[in-house]
């Protein structure tokens, strides 16, 4: 397994990386397109194309330290995998680390929200999707992917950004004043500081792909048309990240296609950037 983005091997160490990267090729209970336990290696793979200059924080990132940890295995069912998620990533944050999960379906975040939750007690998990994950069980699994948020309620405040499926049965879960739909948000940027004023000082972002259109990001195991623009997506995270602490985050639901490599790249650039928007606040205090 290689490390991620194509740099010198000094800058990988984990005692001197401000970031560990972990992978969870998990995909046990998908139901639609089935992949992305592919995800993380993809996202791995397409990194090497990337620059290691930001143009727009006009920082070299990986400078301050990246290590890609070995991926997680034991995952043959949802429960094992969680448990396994929240031992590792627990053990990651112990240690000061900043965490980058990559999926792997959307219920790998499970276990690391909840590890988080336990380190920072007034968290906010900000969820950026197309669906709003509330299901208290889903196929016969509490852990399913669809039930993903409902696991977050219960350990920390959510806000939910981009949403635009919703089954009947979540309603009873939603917060209004902590939903931000798709159709509400996709011409006006007002939304952003009412969406940031439910947020506590803490947050942990959680990244479905499917929040981006399929126009921009097709390879998804459940895209959904009207979904979120490149730019919308960078500028609500760098508001956040502005105003808050991002102690963490995942990106999940990739669903590689071996004939298109967009998806593969967004998902890769979209994970340094969010890295060069921590490291250049840190800078900054």
């Amino acid at each position: 397994m290689e490390h991620f983005l194509d740099m010198p091997d000094m800058y990988t160490d984990y005692k001197k990386a401000y970031f560990v990267i972990l992978g969870v090729p998990y995909d046990g209970t998908s139901t639609f397109v089935k992949g992305a336990d592919k995800g993380p290696q993809a996202i791995i793979d397409a990194s090497d194309s990337i620059e290691l200059y930001d143009i727009e924080e006009d920082i070299e990132t990986y400078k301050h330290g990246i290590h890609t940890a070995v991926f997680l295995n034991n995952l043959e069912s949802p429960e094992k995998m969680v448990k396994s998620v929240y031992q590792r990533v627990k053990q990651y944050i112990n240690d000061n680390k900043t965490l980058v999960l990559l999926g792997g379906e959307h219920s790998v975040s499970i276990g690391s929200i909840q590890a988080h939750a336990e380190k920072h007690p007034d968290l906010t998990v900000v969820q950026l999707d197309a669906h709003a994950d509330l299901r208290t069980e889903y196929h016969g699994s509490i852990y399913n992917h669809a039930c993903v948020m409902n696991h977050a309620q219960q350990h920390a405040n959510v806000v939910q950004v981009g949403i635009r499926s919703v089954c009947v049965e979540e309603k009873e879960y939603i917060d209004p004043q902590k939903i931000f739909y798709a159709h509400q948000i996709h011409n006006n940027y007002e939304w952003m500081d009412k969406a940031i004023e439910q947020m506590s000082d803490n947050v942990y972002l959680s990244i479905d792909l499917d929040c981006f259109d399929p126009s921009i990001l097709p390879s998804t195991g459940t895209p959904f048309p009207g979904g979120m623009t490149w730019w919308q997506v960078l500028a609500f995270i760098d508001k956040i990240n502005k105003t808050k602490k991002i102690v963490g985050f995942d990106v999940v639901e990739l669903c590689p296609n071996p004939a298109d490599k967009s998806s593969d790249v967004l998902a890769a650039v979209l994970v340094y950037k969010i890295m060069s928007k921590i490291i250049k606040k840190e800078l900054s205090l």
